[in-house]
């Protein structure tokens, strides 16, 4: 048994989501969106670095003496599964573990809005799941995943950074594959899996132009393609499509937008209640005739306002979403009013009012 798989046993035992290692400090658990240090002593360099290398391939550490960070997926000895980035800073190596959960959750008990569900439905388009780094997109989109593979017979081929949620074949035939194990990168592997007969591709991460280019082929020429950017709304979302493609290729770019994206889920993970959990909160914008124009004639800054009256579509903001769930005694109201964007509508429901603008008072009042 490798020795860091104690520290990692730890971890899912408190039910944490990361473990951090790094030197000069202890070990660092993730509770509920917080980093809290485990009693141990300050880790030191040679130490870590043992731990670390311990569970490196010879190819991962060749890689990472060479000064590059190293991201992978490990399995520790009493199975628990775990996404890994490690890498060097000032003081020396440092090491994050994502916990993945053994069962993939169901879109219901992520208590994602029911149009999460429907979108399931199609058949050939984009969905897009976007959000900052550790915003839960990989759980949604595993859950997804497993409806589809659970619910229609399809050939489902997922190209992931590295793989995180194991599928075993149901319905469907899910065939992973990892990035720099199976393939060289995401645009390569979408190029490949066009030849392999698919009926549904997830692109864990489209990262750079090419990648943006060829999930749109695969989307425009019949096959639903689910994938993720780090934007944090869906008008950030169709903007950067557009600004990461060459500028002659700006009308196309619109027009399939316009046509082939089917939707934009934003999430933020917020505190729940009790503070023992978190909920994923979204923003849905689901693409109609009315966005659609908005895309082509360059009025993406009127899309919120489509969105915001969107609900017999299933469409919510942000701002709706997290009004909605703190009135449902769903999320915590502060944790909340960080994410809102008009903080206004969530002023009254805050409990710490160190977070609330100061008012300017006129002197003598």
């Amino acid at each position: 048994m490798a020795r860091i798989d104690a520290f990692l046993k730890l971890g899912t035992q408190q039910g944490c989501s990361d473990i951090h290692l790094a030197v000069g400090v202890p070990p660092m658990l993730r509770m509920y969106g917080d980093l809290l240090p485990i009693k141990f002593r300050e880790l030191r360099d040679t130490e870590l670095e043992g731990y670390v290398l311990e569970i490196l391939t010879p190819s991962q550490t060749e890689h990472f003496n060479q000064g590059h960070d190293v991201d992978f997926s490990y399995v520790s000895a009493d199975g628990g599964r775990f996404r890994v980035n490690v890498f060097r800073k000032d003081t020396g190596v440092g090491a994050v573990f994502r916990s993945i959960p053994s069962e993939i959750p169901t879109l219901d008990k992520l208590g994602l809005p029911a149009v999460v569900k429907k979108l399931c439905d199609y058949h050939q388009g984009m969905i897009l799941v976007t959000g900052s780094t550790g915003s839960g997109k990989s759980t949604t989109l595993a859950a997804m995943i497993d409806l589809l593979n659970s619910t229609r017979k399809l050939n489902i081929i997922s190209l992931e950074d590295p793989i995180e949620f194991v599928h075993r074949s149901k319905q469907s035939q899910v065939i992973q594959r990892e990035l720099g194990t199976h393939l060289p990168s995401f645009a390569e592997g979408v190029r490949a899996a066009m030849r392999e007969d698919p009926d549904v591709i997830l692109v864990g991460e489209m990262r750079d132009a090419e990648t943006i280019s060829m999930a749109m082929t695969a989307a425009e020429t019949g096959h639903l393609v689910l994938g993720t950017l780090h934007t944090t709304g869906a008008v950030k979302t169709i903007d950067r499509i557009i600004d990461a493609l060459p500028i002659e290729e700006r009308e196309q770019t619109k027009s399939f937008l316009s046509q082939s994206l089917l939707a934009v889920v934003t999430q933020v993970l917020c505190k729940t209640v009790d503070n023992q959990g978190r909920k994923a909160i979204c923003e849905v914008m689901v693409m109609t005739k009315a966005i659609a124009k908005l895309i082509q004639t360059d009025q993406t800054h009127q899309i919120p306002s489509q969105v915001q009256m969107g609900r017999e579509f299933g469409m919510q903001l942000m701002d709706q979403a997290l009004v909605a769930a703190v009135q449902a005694k769903e999320i915590d109201p502060d944790h909340a009013y960080s994410f809102a964007a008009d903080k206004r509508a969530l002023q009254k429901f805050v409990t710490d009012t160190s977070v609330l603008p100061k008012l300017d008072l006129p002197a003598g009042g």
